[in-house]
């Protein structure tokens, strides 16, 4: 990776400066008070209930302490006069999601609603995982979400992933205290989800001939790909979110990204095909007839299905990069506008995206669209709008009063490329979205302040076209979806870049003991110019923390011919122009690339 070193007379001082560093939460949480004095977790520690309803909660709690520490506790009823225990408080005067999380003397108290309780255990494991110890300081913590929607999205239409895989993003997500799951479950290169009265949907439409996987030169696996889900495993991934107060929104795309579903069903398209499921990445022309009304009975038999396996307030219909071209040249579309009196194609979107929201209101549902349901008019009072081409959908639909989550590829899309330097990086869609980019985002950003409210949300979206691993989805998740996650949940005034570069570091070292796959970060450098102007001073530290770092300043490859950092780098100004490269290897061996900055004036 290539980075040109900007210097200032003092760009960071020093890590760890933050009180909150010292316990290293993510995401960082509204208020922290260290007190003097410390608790330790023995086997005479017990888990307190105050009522049946946190009984899941605490064996969730035994059981990572059971596997990571080998430590089992019992779990018993309130005891008012007993001490030594991690007691679970059910309160109904805490706003939403929010808790209180104390240390003392007697042990440690969680204060908050169900979920309230949920979220402060994350913070309570958190605070183990990353100090390697049962010893927690004396602590207050008072916290609640600054979002309601605090989102991921994983496209596996594109790219089918198992049951198994989906848990395991959910059970990382609610660590995280991410709390909406957005399921992308159709598109025009596999339709993922069971419908009962449509068998073919899944026994043809989710399976295609072959996956690309390099952009170019175009080239292919010639390798059969597919998978879909069940109603049964939806139900089981539904009922195992819920218990990590996590809500499951799937996406059912329309009017575009519907080859899956043509292909099978030719007569829901302008031209009455035949087609194929494609296997080219890319946007296609052919997508539902907006002027056939077995369309719409089709999408409401399939809608009602969904409904019944979604306990979800929001279904996404999509409504993104639909081109108009069929529509134009179809007499039934044509037909369509003007008995509807709309002025052009733009309109019959909305038209479309207006009839379906109708019917999933009349259900009880309500719509998010991607920003492009703006462009046709006829948005529903009661749509949400999902902003991805960067934040201005969102800016123009917060000004007009729809609710707004805000997802701007340019932030918030991990699947693009974390340097920008290609070359190094596994092939992926393109575009350059860096770790800073990412935390930096302000949602809020360029909306009226009496406007901030119709600001629900952020949601971190991974789309399949290069990811074809396990190991791939991580390596493009990490650690980009913790700065996500700490922009949902923590105040805008509580954001310090360089304070979740420090606790990232703990977070990382320990996803690298669960063998996570994530991306290593190029090291964080302090850098200081000499006060008489003659020397360059540089700091490094690493991103994750006990990882080593070797470097170089004379071209040589870090990591066979450079030297350990082991103290400030410096050199003479007069030098010029200075190429500093870094490699970084982890306590569990693991190696990155090479990172490259350029550093002059």
């Amino acid at each position: 990776m290539n980075k040109k070193i900007i210097f200032f007379p003092l760009l960071f001082a020093a890590f760890a400066t933050n009180i909150s560093a010292q316990v290293h939460i993510i995401p960082e949480p509204k208020e922290i008070t260290l007190q003097e004095g410390s608790f330790t977790i023995t086997p005479s520690t017990v888990i307190e209930l105050s009522g049946s309803a946190g009984k899941q909660h605490a064996e969730m709690l035994q059981c990572f302490l059971q596997e990571h520490f080998d430590l089992s506790l019992k779990i018993r009823k309130r005891d008012q006069k007993a001490s030594n225990r991690i007691r679970m408080k059910h309160t109904g005067n805490m706003s939403p999601e929010s808790y209180q999380l104390i240390t003392d003397e007697k042990g440690i108290t969680i204060e908050g609603d169900d979920t309230g309780i949920f979220y402060g255990l994350q913070s309570l494991k958190q605070i183990i995982e990353n100090s390697h110890s049962l010893t927690l300081p004396h602590l207050v913590i008072c916290d609640e979400p600054r979002f309601p929607h605090r989102g991921m999205m994983i496209d596996v239409a594109r790219y089918y992933y198992p049951v198994e895989v989906i848990k395991s993003l959910l059970d990382q997500m609610a660590h995280y205290k991410l709390n909406v799951f957005h399921w992308h479950l159709t598109e025009d290169y596999g339709w993922r989800i069971e419908i009962k009265k449509y068998p073919e949907l899944t026994q043809k439409g989710a399976w295609r001939k072959s996956t690309q996987y390099r952009k170019e030169p175009r080239l292919h696996d010639n390798v059969p790909h597919g998978g879909f889900y069940t109603q049964d495993e939806v139900r089981e991934i539904v009922a195992y979110a819920a218990e990590r107060k996590i809500a499951v929104i799937p996406e059912i795309e329309m009017p575009g990204h519907a080859m899956a579903a043509l292909a099978v069903y030719p007569q829901l398209s302008c031209s009455g095909g035949p087609f194929e499921i494609p296997i080219n990445w890319g946007i296609k022309d052919d997508i539902f007839c907006a002027g056939n009304d077995e369309v719409f009975r089709f999408l409401e038999d399939v809608l009602t299905e969904v409904i019944d396996l979604f306990p979800s307030q929001y279904i996404h219909i999509g409504g993104d990069e639909a081109p108009k071209k069929r529509w134009q040249s179809c007499a039934r579309c044509q037909q369509r506008i003007k008995d509807e009196n709309l002025e052009n194609e733009k309109e019959l979107q909305g038209y479309f995206v207006k009839r379906i929201a109708d019917f999933l209101k009349e259900r009880g549902k309500k719509i998010i669209g991607w920003d492009e349901i703006l462009e046709g008019g006829h948005v529903p009072d009661n749509a949400a709008v999902m902003s991805w081409r960067g934040p201005k959908g969102g800016i123009s639909a917060a000004n007009k009063g729809y609710n707004v989550i805000m997802a701007p590829n340019n932030f918030y899309y991990l699947d693009r490329y974390q340097t920008d330097d290609i070359s190094v990086e596994p092939i992926n869609i393109g575009g350059f979205v860096p770790l800073d980019s990412t935390y930096l985002f302000d949602p809020c950003g360029g909306i009226p302040p009496d406007k901030h409210k119709f600001v629900i949300g952020v949601q971190g979206n991974i789309w399949m076209e290069y990811i074809h691993s396990v190991e791939m989805l991580e390596y493009m998740m990490y650690p980009r979806i913790l700065a996500v996650a700490e922009s949902g949940w923590s105040p805008a005034d509580r954001k310090d870049y360089p304070n979740f570069i420090e606790k990232m570091s703990h977070h990382l070292n320990w996803l690298d003991q669960q063998s996570v796959a994530f991306r290593i970060p190029e090291p964080f450098l302090q850098q200081v110019i000499k006060t008489d102007d003659s020397y360059y001073i540089i700091e490094l530290a690493p991103t994750v923390r006990d990882a080593v770092i070797y470097y170089s300043l004379d071209g040589e490859e870090p990591l066979t011919r450079g030297k350990v950092y082991r103290e400030t780098i410096r050199y003479p100004k007069d030098q010029g122009v200075k190429e500093l490269k870094c490699a970084v290897v982890l306590p569990s061996g693991r190696t990155s690339m090479n990172y490259t900055f350029i550093i002059n004036e």
